[in-house]
């Protein structure tokens, strides 16, 4: 199936809450907000208005800012979270259960039939209130399917707006996702959910077949951070996305991202990691010989993402002992110099020389071609 129309539901401010160094001021919210809201972002979702007095403060601030995208809470499928998230105004709430043997033993200790009467008037009620509705299977994938097919089915029939499949520990596969979701979309009329955790490295991977396999809404944080090793990355998915085809992410603000990923950073005090989808230090930077004269004579030989659609920049590293006479050359001509094929090549192998002690700066290595022109 080919991937169409999709949502992201970014998930900074309630899964990023989460994250073991974060700890967001109102202030920090309304900033982050307000950004996600600018790159485009369909959904933002904020921490449980039950978790605190100021838990639920904010998310009466953040639901009254008047912003484009719709806000929605993220709680228990329990009447008392239910009735405090409708209080704070918010467009939606993210209900979910614990359906793994695992979480019914030792979280909440219900039976599948209680579960599913328990979400029938939980439901009800948010609906009444005229939010949308999420019901979500915590632990989904490991959760017996005939018990989970049984409940989507039924809160499919509660009247939903989406079922939720979340891999809350990070062990699922994309041939997992792929099925699942393939299963459920014969079964149920509300759209379909995906919130991946990464504690195995594949969630960008799974996020993206679920949106395969017929899933509309994909959730996000940037950066990733979440509890644990955090969740699919905003920035992750939308490269995925865009080295698929570029067209699916046009309606995002793509300049936007460095900014937002650097922001974050800032706030929740970590480095923007140097391979970091897009915005890292060295996604654009190209060093082997034979990469950079391909790169130069067309980027998309080695760059599946244009870095001018991110607002970042190209580079080609040049002072290095793997540096190729095309790169040298096209240093040179930057600088107005110009070397026939015998004095470029005796110059390559002269910095590959000198770079064997260690890399040269760019002044050391424009120095040099000037040099080797007076001489």
């Amino acid at each position: 199936m080919s991937i169409q129309s999709f949502s992201v539901i970014d998930s900074t401010l309630r899964e990023g809450e989460q994250f073991a160094k974060a700890h967001y001021t109102i202030e920090e919210k309304i900033r982050i907000a307000r950004a996600l809201d600018a790159f485009g972002v369909e959904y933002i979702e904020l921490t449980s208005p039950a978790a605190s007095p100021q838990s639920f403060e904010d998310c009466k601030t953040i639901a009254g800012l008047g912003l484009n995208c719709k806000i929605l809470t993220h709680t228990r499928c329990h009447m008392d979270d239910a009735r405090k998230a409708v209080a704070t105004g918010v467009d939606g709430v993210d209900i979910l259960f614990g359906t793994s043997s695992y979480l019914r033993r030792f979280s909440h200790g219900k039976t599948i039939d209680e579960i599913i009467a328990s979400a029938r008037v939980v439901i009800d009620f948010i609906k009444q209130s005229g939010c949308e509705v999420r019901f979500s299977s915590e632990d989904t994938f490991r959760s017996e399917e005939e018990d989970l097919l049984r409940v989507y089915q039924a809160v499919d029939e509660f009247g939903v707006n989406r079922v939720g499949l979340a891999d809350t520990v990070g062990v699922a596969t994309p041939r997992q996702l792929y099925i699942l979701v393939s299963e459920l979309k014969k079964r149920v009329k509300a759209d379909i959910e995906f919130h991946g955790h990464n504690d195995s490295g594949c969630a960008i991977a799974n996020s993206f077949t679920a949106l395969e396999a017929g899933a509309t809404h994909i959730d996000t944080s940037v950066l990733g951070i979440g509890e644990r090793n955090g969740i699919t990355p905003l920035g992750g998915l939308i490269a995925r996305l865009y080295s698929y085809d570029r067209d699916l992410v046009t309606k995002y603000r793509l300049d936007q991202l460095h900014q937002l990923d650097r922001m974050v950073a800032g706030i929740v005090g970590i480095q923007i990691p140097f391979n970091n989808y897009i915005t890292g230090e060295t996604s654009f930077t190209h060093k082997a010989g034979m990469h950079t004269k391909a790169v130069m004579l067309n980027p998309g030989a080695y760059e599946p993402i244009d870095p001018q659609d991110f607002g970042m920049e190209r580079t080609i590293s040049i002072g290095h002992r793997l540096t190729g006479k095309n790169a040298i050359q096209n240093r040179a001509q930057e600088l107005g110099l110009h070397f026939g094929d015998t004095q470029l090549r005796e110059i390559t192998q002269e910095i590959k020389r000198l770079a064997d002690a260690g890399p040269l700066s760019t002044r050391r290595l424009d120095d040099l071609l000037r040099s080797w022109v007076v001489a």
